[in-house]
């Protein structure tokens, strides 16, 4: 299995999209996922979605395992617009309380609302027929499924010979939307997960250093601040101490006291179903 230390490749990706494409990556890149300023880290997700998708052909089905319930619509699909894209909200029982309390991040004009299906279904019963789908993509969604063996051999049933899965995970994460946060994988705990499921792992990446943790834990600590003293954190932060903190994950890679050791903030594993 390939394995790549990415960083992002998202201004490689982002060249040639058609603009109205762009504008919506770069929506969701600034307001949903903040990648596009403090979490570089999903900006890895950015860059393989939309690789994948152009590799995708318009007979091609696509299914994608998520939480829309967040934000009332999916954000992922107008990537695939190309193909059959179908959404499969696999958002808890919880989220009916929280609601869609994420829409106002897409509620604006660059959001491309491009038709689709969609249904709602658990994760471990998925509402697709058996061998329907040429990929199946599960962004940022496997910490908050209770049955993660149960959702990979759903992932199994519906992919057709050849298909392949696509696996975006944090590292680094505070608990939340709680009660629904159950763990976190390493990249060799999800590969081994998609071995047991009957997948081959063919590809992995991982982005994002120690520094980059860095970044992430303190914007989330400034959330515990009154907004009084927020304000003037971040603004303090942004100006002073971003900037070299990132130039500092870009250079710094290795750890350079222990050997065997990395510090990811996030990766993504791709597996295929066997002919």
């Amino acid at each position: 299995m390939m394995v790549v230390d990415a960083g992002s490749d998202l201004g490689r990706a982002l060249e040639g999209l058609p603009a109205d494409l762009r504008a919506h990556v770069n929506l969701l890149r600034d307001r949903v996922f903040d990648s596009a300023r403090n979490l570089p880290q999903f900006d890895l997700l950015f860059a393989e979605l939309i690789g994948l998708a152009r590799k995708c052909g318009p007979n091609e089905t696509v299914v994608a395992l998520e939480r829309t319930r967040l934000y009332g619509r999916n954000p992922f699909a107008a990537l695939f617009r190309k193909s059959c894209f179908v959404s499969l909200d696999c958002s808890p029982s919880s989220a009916d309380d929280r609601g869609a309390y994420n829409s106002r991040l897409v509620d604006d004009p660059r959001f491309l609302d491009v038709p689709h299906e969609a249904r709602r279904c658990p994760p471990e019963r998925l509402d697709q027929p058996d061998a329907s789908a040429d990929l199946v993509i599960v962004p940022n969604l496997v910490h908050h499924v209770r049955d993660q063996a149960g959702m990979f051999a759903e992932a199994h049933r519906v992919l057709r010979p050849g298909g392949r899965v696509y696996v975006f995970e944090p590292l680094l994460r505070e608990l939340h939307q709680e009660p629904d946060d159950y763990l976190r994988y390493t990249p060799y705990g999800l590969t081994d997960l998609l071995k047991r499921a009957g997948f081959v792992p063919v590809a992995e990446s991982r982005t994002g250093g120690p520094f980059s943790a860095i970044v992430y834990c303190w914007l989330q600590a400034l959330q515990y601040v009154p907004e009084s003293d927020r304000r003037q954190l971040e603004q303090w932060f942004h100006d002073e101490h971003l900037p070299e903190l990132m130039r500092m994950d870009a250079t710094h890679r290795n750890n350079l006291v222990r050997r065997w050791t990395s510090f990811p903030t996030a990766f993504s594993v791709t597996g295929v179903k066997p002919a």
